[in-house]
């Protein structure tokens, strides 16, 4: 399946994604990162764009439409609302991508993007690219916020700083499922160590 990885990184940055929404409290979903600047986006309306430009791309350029209630938010914006409507439209979305897994075809047609066409590869790179670039936003704003970070794609200052030392890499959650469960009953992530007097950037001390 030449293009089974893009399956599989989709499932794992679902998850990432709802990783680091699950490290925001309730009270920080109106913060901002500048608090007098409506120009950037609230950690809830992060999470709104996050549901609804995801539904857009996967309908509108991947013909995916998982029959997910519209609109594609929760019916209460709150923290335990966005993680459980994104995890549950999300997991839908990640089935309809594994049965198409070995449909070589179907990846390589063109669709429309925007005002131009790509091959639906192209189009899933630059979606998961594209919540990327919105997830790293709120990481910044967990620094801001002076919260401990969780890995997302690596070590972090929290998980022992820098992969050159040899710190380990620790997810908030092993799944999805643990991550719901924090959600509904406030279960804990995983423990950070810290860096423990090692460096945590390559230009310690400037």
């Amino acid at each position: 399946m030449p293009y089974g990885f893009l399956v599989e990184t989709y499932e794992t940055e679902r998850l990432k994604t709802l990783s680091v929404w699950s490290m925001f409290g309730e009270a920080d979903l109106e913060v901002r990162p500048h608090p007098t600047d409506p120009r950037g986006r609230s950690v809830r309306e992060q999470m709104v764009h996050q549901c609804v430009s995801e539904d857009l791309w996967f309908q509108r350029m991947l013909g995916i439409d998982v029959g997910a209630p519209a609109p594609p938010l929760p019916e209460r914006e709150d923290r335990a609302g966005f993680l459980r409507r994104f995890a549950a439209d999300s997991g839908r979305r990640a089935a309809a991508l594994r049965a198409r897994a070995a449909d070589d075809p179907w990846w390589e047609a063109e669709v429309a993007f925007f005002d131009v066409a790509r091959p639906r590869t192209w189009v899933m790179v630059r979606r998961i690219a594209h919540s990327a670039h919105h997830r790293g936003q709120l990481t910044a704003m967990l620094r801001q916020l002076g919260r401990d970070l969780h890995s997302t794609y690596g070590p972090t200052a929290d998980t022992g700083g820098l992969a050159a030392s040899h710190a380990p890499t620790i997810y908030a959650y092993p799944g999805v499922d643990e991550l719901l469960a924090d959600a509904e009953a406030g279960a804990a992530r995983s423990p950070l160590p810290g860096a423990g007097g090692r460096p945590v950037t390559e230009r310690p001390g400037r």
